[in-house]
């Protein structure tokens, strides 16, 4: 379930377990990766609630914990979901540089699992490689008018292709691949644009 939680009814709501805590999945609001899971009693989920940032219970040092609060690398919270089961806690969140305490993106590693994850991940170990053995190494390597020329191809054969068809969904998957590599080309995100679309959403 999913809704506007205040902190009380959050806390009415989760099934703890006998040691009062409860299990919190923190998943990027944008793409889906699974970026860390951790623990929360009713005192975390509350600072959680009010203040907007992941916090969370540390079984091995006994006390509270805001994911970032030393290092900057905070998770803003977007959503609130609570499983069927209301044990399980989902926090959708929108992280403030790397995840993981080793610094990398995700705990689960840089890709964090997903499509998306994995092909950001993928289009990034590109760039600098070895242009004669990967396409994507040539394109990032390449003049960015070349890139961008590309994506303008891509599109025109979005729409001429047959309406309802599987090549008009390949035609797509082209589309967004080559507009990826373009913002990687330029320095940005390959994802950057979900982040776009979810703030819009949002609003």
């Amino acid at each position: 379930m999913s809704q506007a939680w205040t902190a009380d009814a959050l806390i009415a709501t989760v099934r703890c377990d006998a040691d009062g805590l409860v299990p919190c999945v923190c998943q990027h609001a944008a793409t889906g990766e699974v970026l860390m899971v951790a623990w929360a009693n009713a005192d975390a989920l509350r600072r959680t609630v009010e203040g907007g940032t992941a916090t969370f219970w540390s079984r091995s040092r006994g006390e509270l914990w805001e994911k970032g609060a030393t290092s900057g690398n905070r998770l803003m919270i977007e959503a609130i979901r609570v499983d069927c089961d209301a044990d399980t806690v989902l926090y959708e969140v929108t992280p403030e540089g790397a995840s993981c305490h080793t610094g990398s993106r995700s705990c689960f590693g840089e890709d964090g699992g997903g499509v998306l994850a994995k092909l950001r991940a993928t289009i990034v170990e590109r760039v600098g490689a070895d242009a004669a053995e990967s396409y994507t190494a040539r394109l990032l390597g390449a003049p960015r008018a070349h890139v961008a020329r590309k994506v303008g191809e891509e599109a025109a054969e979005v729409l001429t292709e047959e309406p309802g068809s599987a090549a008009l969904v390949g035609e797509v998957a082209d589309l967004w691949f080559h507009s990826m590599v373009l913002l990687a080309r330029d320095g940005l995100d390959p994802l950057a644009a979900l982040e776009v679309l979810r703030a819009r959403h949002a609003r």
